[in-house]
């Protein structure tokens, strides 16, 4: 049972400026550095770091590791209902929204798509991975992701033979996005699309880059297989 110190504990979390500022800047399901979220609430990174931790501890953020990096994120979707309606009570109230800060490469091309190590990344890939989420072909979550019925049976009428298990390698793997901060499709399926897309000529790298660029041929395919179009970019 919800206790008064509780409720008042959770809420004075929030009612700090820094703090709330920060957890505005969640609440579009990006993941942010620590100092990504200093920045934009003007505070110190260790600063930052102190109350991040107080908000994790309380259940109200989730940090995830990818390589070095250490990302920032609302713990659920309870979090992010409870936020917008602390919004939408001050509605009224004259407030400056905080500045988003750009999150990765600044190459339009890169941001678009590219290679993650064997895999897609980029808002083409995180928005593949959005679509077979929605539809039920994959699950993904933060502790891992599963293939369903559903999605080995589009694929197969696609054509893409599913990889075999090797070395302990998961089929279907959530991988956070170095510039969108939303998860992208990793795992051995996601190393079997990337190769499916570049073998059918739906696209191409360019030079010796990372970037990848979407074909004609790959945005008719796109847009029949997952609803997508140039102009969702």
């Amino acid at each position: 049972m919800l206790s008064t110190a509780g409720f008042a504990g959770i809420a004075a979390l929030i009612g700090d400026p820094a703090r709330a500022t920060m957890l505005a800047l969640l609440l579009d399901g990006r993941a942010l550095t620590a100092s990504e979220l200093a920045a934009a609430a003007g505070i110190t990174p260790q600063t930052a770091s102190a109350h991040l931790a107080r908000l994790t501890e309380a259940g109200l953020l989730a940090m995830e590791r990818q390589g070095r990096h250490r990302y920032h994120r609302l713990a659920s979707a309870a979090v992010a209902q409870m936020l917008e309606s602390i919004m939408a009570v001050a509605a009224g109230q004259v407030a400056v929204a905080p500045v988003r800060p750009r999150t990765g490469p600044r190459d339009a091309a890169m941001r678009l798509l590219r290679s993650c190590y064997d895999h897609l990344a980029g808002q083409v890939a995180v928005a593949l991975a959005d679509r077979l989420a929605a539809r039920g072909q994959i699950e993904l979550s933060p502790d891992g992701g599963a293939l369903t019925e559903a999605g080995r049976g589009f694929f197969a009428e696609m054509g893409l033979a599913l990889p075999e298990a090797r070395g302990g390698r998961l089929i279907c793997r959530p991988c956070l996005d170095w510039s969108e901060r939303r998860p992208h499709l990793a795992g051995r399926l996601g190393t079997a699309l990337c190769g499916f897309c570049l073998e059918q000529g739906w696209m191409r790298r360019v030079g010796d880059s990372r970037a990848i660029t979407v074909t004609p041929l790959g945005w008719q395919a796109l847009h029949q297989r997952f609803a997508l179009s140039p102009q969702d970019f």
